[in-house]
C-alpha cells in the first residue's frame, strides 16, 4: 500500500503522523512525505536560506531513518497560496504516486500555511480523481483521507481514528524525529518531542491502547480504532 503525507513544513507530518508512517514502513508499505516548504523562517538566529538547508537535511534524515521517500516543493514559509499552480502540482503528485491513503493538515489552524496545505490537498484530491480532467498522468481516486493531530490545528479537531503505535515503530519514530533541532527544543522552548510523546498516551489511554496517534476524517467516514490506516484485513 502507498501512503502520501502532505505537510506545510518539514517536520509537520513527521511529528503528527510520523509514528504511524514508521509503522507502515515496518509493515512493508511505501510511504512518501511531501513538504510544501522547509519552514525556513522559524529560526530566531539563522537566516532563512541557511535554516532551509538545515531543515531539508533534517527532513531527509528523518525519511531515511524510517525508510520513507521525501519530496520538497519550491515554496516559502508563510507564503503558501491556494492557487492553480499549487493545486495542479499536488494533483500531479497524487496521480504519480497513486496512494491509497493521504494524510494532511486539518483545515483550522493558527498557521496560514497549514490551512493552505489542507485546502490545496483537498482540491488536488478532487482534481486527481476526475477522469476527464486532463493532465499528463491518468486519474486516481484516493479512498482514505486523514487529518493529522497537530497542536497548531486544534480548533474544531475531533479525534476519530486511533492507530495503536507498536513499540518498534515508536522507537523508530523517536530516533528519527530527534534529527530535527527544533523538535529537540534547541530553537524554541516548545517541547515538541515530549508533547507528542504525551499526546500518544493521551489519545491511546481512553481507547485501551498504550500509545496511539489520532486522526480526523472527512464527513461520513467510519470512526474506528485501527491497527493501520487504509483498508483493513
Amino acid at each position: 500500500m502507498r501512503i502520501l503525507a502532505v505537510g506545510a513544513h518539514a517536520g509537520d507530518m513527521d511529528l503528527t503522523a510520523g509514528a504511524v508512517l514508521a509503522q507502515h514502513v515496518l509493515n512493508h508499505d511505501e510511504v512518501t512525505l511531501v513538504h510544501f516548504n522547509p519552514g525556513e523562517k522559524g529560526h530566531p538566529r539563522l537566516h532563512p536560506q541557511e535554516y532551509a538547508k538545515q531543515k531539508i537535511e533534517e527532513a531527509t534524515l528523518f525519511a531515511q531513518h524510517i525508510g520513507a521517500h521525501v519530496r520538497f516543493l519550491p515554496y516559502h514559509d508563510g507564503e503558501l497560496t491556494v492557487n492553480a499552480d499549487t493545486i495542479y502540482e499536488m494533483t500531479d503528485i497524487i496521480r504519480e504516486i497513486r496512494p491509497a491513503v493521504v494524510i494532511t493538515h486539518w483545515k483550522e489552524s493558527i498557521h496560514p500555511d497549514h490551512a493552505a496545505a489542507h485546502r490545496i490537498t483537498e482540491q488536488a484530491l478532487f482534481y486527481a480523481s476526475l477522469k476527464w480532467h486532463e493532465r499528463a498522468l491518468p486519474s486516481h481516486f484516493v479512498p482514505y483521507v486523514y487529518y493529522a493531530d497537530n497542536w497548531e490545528d486544534s480548533e474544531g479537531f475531533v479525534p476519530e481514528v486511533f492507530v495503536e503505535i507498536h513499540p518498534d515503530a515508536y522507537e523508530l519514530w523517536l530516533q528519527a524525529i530527534s534529527h530535527y533541532a527544533f523538535a529537540r527544543g534547541e530553537i524554541t522552548r516548545f517541547p515538541y518531542i515530549a508533547y507528542y510523546q504525551a499526546l500518544m498516551q493521551v489519545r491511546g489511554a481512553p481507547k485501551g491502547l498504550g500509545r496511539a496517534q489520532a486522526f480526523m476524517v472527512p464527513a461520513g467516514d467510519l470512526h474506528r480504532k485501527v491497527p493501520y490506516l487504509g483498508p483493513q484485513a
